[in-house]
C-alpha cells in the first residue's frame, strides 16, 4: 500500500510580478513593450516578427530572455537592465495590507521570480515589504533556466535545503505552478476567479492567500 506523504511546511515561495501587485497596474505591459524594443533595436529582429517570436519564446521557454539566449547568445545582464529600466513607483505604491498579511504568515518567505534581483528589490521596496523576504531566487540564480523549466525548481529547493513537501508556492501563472506541484509543493494560483485542476488552490488576489494558509496550518495572532 502506497503511503501518502504529508507536508511539513517551512517556506512560502512567492512569484513577484503580477502576483505581489495587481496585473492592472500596467507595469508588466510597459516591460513587455521594452522587451519588444530590445528584440527589435538591440538584437535586430524585424519589427513585424518580434511579437510572434516573443510569444514563441514564452510558450517554449517561459521567458523571452531564455529564447534570446538560446538563439542569439545575448548578454542577459544587458537585457535585464534594459527591459527593467522602469520605476515601479509610477505604477503602484506602498501596500500596508500586503505588509500586514505577510507579517502574519509564520513561514519563511522567498521571492522566486523570472526577473532579476535589481528589479525585484525595486518592486519590493516600492510595496514596502522587502524585510519579509529572506532570499530572492532570480533568473541569474537558476542560470536562466527559468520557470516553468523543472531545473529552476530543483535549483530553488537545493538552495533552500528543503524538498517540495516543505514548500507552498504562489504564482499568477498556472503553468509555473505545475512543475512545483509535481515536486510536492502545495500550489496557489493568484488572479483566478475559478478553479484550476492543475493547482491545489485558486484565489482572485494575493490578499486571499492568507485564508488558504489558514486552512493549511494555524496562524498565530
Amino acid at each position: 500500500m502506497k503511503r501518502i506523504r504529508m507536508p511539513h511546511y517551512q517556506f512560502i515561495l512567492f512569484d513577484l510580478d503580477e502576483t505581489l501587485y495587481p496585473s492592472e497596474s500596467g507595469l508588466m505591459d510597459v516591460i513587455g513593450e521594452r522587451i519588444l524594443q530590445y528584440m527589435i533595436h538591440k538584437v535586430g529582429i524585424p519589427a513585424d516578427d518580434a511579437p510572434s517570436k516573443r510569444r514563441l519564446y514564452f510558450q517554449k521557454y517561459g521567458t523571452s530572455l531564455r529564447g534570446l539566449i538560446e538563439d542569439f547568445r545575448i548578454d542577459p545582464a544587458d537585457f535585464m537592465q534594459f527591459v527593467h529600466d522602469v520605476n515601479p513607483a509610477d505604477f503602484f505604491g506602498a501596500s500596508p495590507p500586503l505588509d500586514h498579511m505577510l507579517a502574519g504568515l509564520p513561514l519563511r518567505k522567498i521571492v522566486f521570480t523570472n526577473s532579476d534581483v535589481a528589479h525585484s528589490e525595486r518592486v519590493l521596496n516600492t510595496l514596502q515589504v522587502r524585510p519579509h523576504f529572506e532570499m530572492i531566487i532570480d533568473a541569474h540564480t537558476v542560470n536562466f533556466k527559468t520557470k516553468p523549466d523543472p531545473l529552476a525548481y530543483h535549483r530553488a529547493l537545493e538552495l533552500l535545503e528543503v524538498d517540495g513537501f516543505g514548500c507552498i508556492m504562489v504564482d499568477d501563472k498556472a503553468r509555473n505552478l505545475i512543475p512545483a506541484k509535481d515536486l510536492g509543493m502545495t500550489t496557489i494560483l493568484v488572479g483566478s476567479n475559478g478553479v484550476s485542476s492543475a493547482v491545489d488552490f485558486s484565489v482572485p488576489t494575493i490578499f486571499h492567500v492568507e485564508g488558504i494558509i489558514r486552512q493549511l496550518l494555524p496562524i498565530e495572532r
